[in-house]
């Protein structure tokens, strides 16, 4: 008898096993799915089977405590892990994000960010567009129309007072001085910014003749992108200084809500997309005024800004044809057009059907670019997909050595020193500055309240 159950009992613990198994992998509260409540589940549990089935780990970016998905498991395909996460978490308008090894990440739809096989793809669409330089100026001058109409700017800067500006006193330094700025824009407003300068420049009304003679110097004009400080950033302070060391006149200015804008607007108006406008218009009011100065080279007129300055960069050079050089610099993308509203709050992406930053960099063609790039954002992709789409565009005029690329692979977003680097290289190229006074060491890094505005006693 004790004989027969050993054996009754080993011939079933295989069966047994293969049950309790089948019960651990079938999903919770399965038997509550019918028809009638269209075999809804927890997204948790069903995202649960989906990293045992496929061996993968997910991190959220949201809680997902409640949220039930209908047909949750008739949506997992089996052979398709992107698939099925595609499946699952589209209805909440959520993605998934690849990061390394088996880690995926779970985030919310972002519209101006996407994935580098999207910007393949996209790059793909828009070369299958023009094959020659009658059609590619033909789709610029429908993009550059359309920009300017989903910006909204013109009305603007048609209200724009006539230029009224005020400026503090000159601070000398170890070969260049520098004077801050008020300057009216429109509806009220101003922009504050700080020029820096290889010599003093006067602002006489009316003759605008400058005090120091000794010939043109050309203008660079800096919009600011999110490092911490903004315009008062060290960093970017040795950048204007050491380029008007080099006989440049540079200029810097707030971001719409930043600095002495936010004093005037609030913090909050920058994540609007009044920002994206405002900045635009900003800078092509400085513009205005130190294009107009009689000591500013007319042919040489720059336009160098990085992260959320690089895609304002862009931006400046495909309203005003006055730019003859630009660099934009960590920020330009087919596959991310900006995730500030600064840079993507007005629809501009959808012109011409859809286009991206680098299509709208392309527009530059065939004046002098440069792209610099790293390894540690979304310009990885740069050397391989964005550039040799710039060098096509600028072969259209015979002018492909026009554009150029450094790439720094093994760095991050930043506008650390061997980015400011290339753009000194830059320069000294298309602007003829002087690399003899190449030289941060020179440098006066002034504190915040000191670049603030304040009128001359």
């Amino acid at each position: 008898m004790t004989h027969s159950k050993r054996k009754d009992k080993a011939s079933t613990s295989p069966r047994l096993k293969w049950l309790v198994a089948l019960l651990m992998l079938w999903p919770a509260g399965a038997g509550a799915q019918t028809f009638e409540n269209r075999f809804t589940r927890s997204l948790h549990d069903v995202m649960a089977d989906v990293q045992t089935r496929f061996g993968i780990r997910l991190k959220y970016d949201m809680d997902t405590t409640g949220l039930k998905i209908a047909y949750a498991d008739f949506r997992i395909r089996p052979y398709s892990l992107e698939e099925t996460l595609t499946n699952l978490l589209s209805p909440f308008d959520f993605k998934p994000v690849y990061q390394q090894g088996n880690l995926w990440k779970v985030k919310r739809y972002e519209y101006p960010r996407r994935q580098p096989a999207d910007g393949e793809k996209l790059m793909g669409w828009l070369t299958s567009l023009y094959n020659n330089k009658a059609e590619w100026e033909a789709r610029r001058d429908t993009l550059r129309r359309e920009v300017i109409q989903r910006l909204g700017i013109m009305p603007l800067l048609d209200r724009c007072v006539r230029l009224n500006t005020e400026f503090g006193r000159v601070r000398r330094h170890d070969g260049y001085v520098v004077q801050n700025f008020r300057l009216s824009t429109v509806n009220g407003h101003t922009v504050c910014g700080t020029v820096y300068s290889p010599a003093p420049l006067s602002w006489k009304k009316g003759s605008m003749k400058p005090e120091h003679t000794s010939g043109k110097y050309p203008l660079i004009v800096c919009p600011n992108g999110h490092f911490n400080g903004g315009r008062y950033n060290a960093d970017l302070q040795k950048r204007y200084a050491t380029l008007a060391r080099m006989g440049a006149v540079c200029v810097s200015y707030d971001l719409w809500g930043w600095g002495e804008s936010e004093d005037e607007v609030g913090a909050e108006a920058h994540h609007t997309s009044e920002a994206h406008v405002m900045q635009a218009l900003n800078g092509l009011r400085i513009l205005d005024l130190l294009a107009a100065h009689k000591d500013i080279d007319p042919q040489r007129i720059g336009v160098n800004g990085g992260s959320g300055g690089g895609t304002q960069t862009v931006l400046l050079s495909l309203i005003d044809d006055r730019f003859t050089a630009s660099c934009p610099v960590v920020s330009m993308s087919s596959w991310f057009d900006g995730g500030c509203p600064c840079e993507s709050g007005m629809p501009i992406q959808l012109s011409g059907g859809g286009t991206c930053n680098a299509e709208l960099a392309a527009m530059f063609a065939p004046k002098p670019m440069m792209v610099v790039s790293d390894g540690g954002d979304w310009t990885i992709t740069t050397p391989q997909l964005e550039f040799p789409y710039l060098q096509r565009i600028y072969g259209f005029y015979g002018q492909s050595e026009k554009v150029r690329n450094v790439h720094l692979p093994s760095e991050r977003h930043d506008f650390g020193p061997n980015k400011r680097q290339a753009v000194y290289d830059f320069f000294v190229d298309v602007f003829r500055l002087d690399r003899s006074k190449l030289n941060e060491e020179k440098v006066t890094i002034e504190d915040e309240n000191t670049l603030r505005f304040a009128p001359k006693p």
